[in-house]
């Protein structure tokens, strides 16, 4: 075998950053930009739509954790797809992945920007450099620890995703005697809830849940993936609804319900609802700084670090030029993918069109989980013999109405999405071919020379990552329990 095809990476992540990587590539553009302003458009009932995403978004987790636990290895959706219903569709499926998170590292440095700037603004000042400066400056810095190794992105993550959530505890209690619980009560007159604006509010909402799966794409790096990648996955959808449902609470109860409609276009939804609130100097400070080096660094870090494993196993594979399957000799990692994406991400940047960069990843999220979730149910069929430590239950009805349900929120996306998306998955299709002829890439490989030995934690290791894990779940139960409540507080005191 060649250098290429025998390089593997390190397995340097547990538990804990398997959840933080996937939750730090969610909680991030989607919540503070155009989620939160799908709240200006629903107020209150931001809720329904928020829980429905959630839902749809906890079977596809399932089958995740299935395939996760079975083929431990970076590539994700486009290793299962590619075993499980062929190596195009897989081939489809990591080249869309690839630009929605290359499309959510622009998003999100755009967003940064925009929060970075209102720190200056809490002092009275301008500051004159343009947002996408800002946005490439700070992708270029990410680029840099990202080459560095998964050690430095993993301690990173970490750090990050604490400080995001210090910052936002103190935020949150800061706001509270600024809640108006009659917010809660009564609606903006032009809410409606016609089918298809729903689905479509429902697509936006879904878009913070989009990267429930990260981890899957960094399997070959996260240790006893067998057991930390299913729990993670157990973890993460009901982690981002109570986020963006404790984070909307807020946002609808500050801003009077007349005044909600100001925030439905806004570039810092947040800054600009706590403006119209009048709540300025020190809480302004603390949400511009938990949301730009916090929830946006938390992304930027985990979006740049998990799209070059895609790239990287493709390029392994032969599917995509094998210069992206080099690995850097000192670090481990894969540096020619990391670099090119993000070079990528700052072309998009360059758009400077948060709502077109927003869409494009949509579609192509949306899509790429249509094929991973066909291929969950293409592998048990055509490959019953794979041990799989977590089986999802019901894949014979929950697979095809998970299919159906994403594509009907494709339905409602911006058209120059749906054109771009095409053209995009045509460009990959064209790739593939070439390299495919280029390499002599086998179509038949077999099932036994895909998958990684995964090693067995010792008896002592075992009892400590259970512990951790019924702490998270106990954590994270209580978190989904008052987000909710939070919502019917209004209605219970009258």
């Amino acid at each position: 075998m060649s250098e290429i095809q025998t390089s593997t990476l390190k397995r340097s992540f547990g538990m804990r950053e398997a959840v933080t990587i996937t939750v730090g590539t969610v909680i991030g553009v989607g919540l503070f930009t155009v989620g939160a302003n799908v709240v200006g458009l629903m107020g209150a009932s931001v809720i329904l739509a928020t829980f429905v995403a959630m839902i749809v978004s906890v079977y596809p987790a399932l089958l995740y954790a299935e395939m996760g636990a079975a083929l431990p290895y970076a590539g994700g959706t486009y290793k299962y797809a590619a075993l499980g219903i062929g190596k195009p569709m897989g081939m489809l499926a990591g080249w869309n992945f690839i630009i929605s998170l290359v499309a959510v590292t622009s998003g999100e440095a755009m967003a940064f920007s925009f929060y970075f700037k209102t720190v200056f603004h809490v002092f009275g000042c301008e500051l004159p450099i343009s947002d996408v400066f800002i946005a490439c400056f700070v992708v270029g810095a990410f680029i840099y620890t990202n080459v560095r190794g998964v050690e430095i992105t993993g301690r990173l993550q970490n750090g990050f995703m604490f400080f995001f959530w210090g910052v936002a505890l103190v935020w949150f209690l800061m706001m509270i005697p600024n809640v108006d619980l009659q917010n809660y009560v009564r609606l903006p007159e032009y809410v409606d809830f016609k089918p298809a604006g729903f689905i479509g509010s429902v697509a936006m909402i879904w878009w913070c849940f989009a990267g429930f799966e990260t981890c899957c794409a960094m399997g070959e790096e996260i240790k006893y993936p067998q057991i930390n990648i299913p729990r993670a996955l157990f973890l993460a959808p009901f982690i981002v609804f109570a986020v963006n449902a404790a984070f909307q609470w807020f946002l609808v109860g500050i801003v009077p319900t007349a005044q909600l409609g100001a925030i439905a276009s806004a570039d810092a939804p947040y800054a600009e609802a706590m403006k119209i609130a009048g709540i300025l100097g020190f809480p302004l400070l603390m949400l511009a700084l938990g949301i730009a080096f916090g929830g946006d660094f938390s992304t930027l870090n985990a979006s740049i670090a998990v799209p070059p494993r895609y790239l990287f196993t493709m390029a392994r594979d032969g599917a995509v030029p094998q210069i992206f399957a080099k690995v850097h000799p000192k670090y481990k990692t894969p540096y020619v993918s990391i670099i090119a994406l993000g070079t990528l991400s700052i072309a998009l940047i360059a758009t400077d069109s948060l709502i077109y960069i927003a869409s494009l990843s949509l579609f192509a999220d949306l899509f790429y989980y249509v094929i991973g979730i066909a291929a969950a149910l293409g592998l048990r069929i055509k490959h019953k013999e794979l041990n799989r430590p977590y089986r999802a239950p019901g894949i014979t009805i929950g697979a095809p109405v998970s299919v159906l349900i994403y594509i009907v929120m494709m339905t409602q996306l911006p058209s120059d999405a749906l054109l771009t998306g095409i053209v995009w998955c045509a460009l990959g299709l064209l790739i593939y071919c070439f390299c495919r002829k280029r390499y002599a890439v086998n179509e038949d490989e077999a099932l036994s020379s895909q998958i990684l030995l995964a090693e067995t934690p010792s008896a002592e290791e075992m009892e400590k990552m259970d512990r951790e894990y019924k702490i998270w779940r106990r954590i994270v139960t209580a978190a989904v329990v008052i987000a909710a409540a939070i919502y019917a507080l209004p209605f219970s005191i009258g």
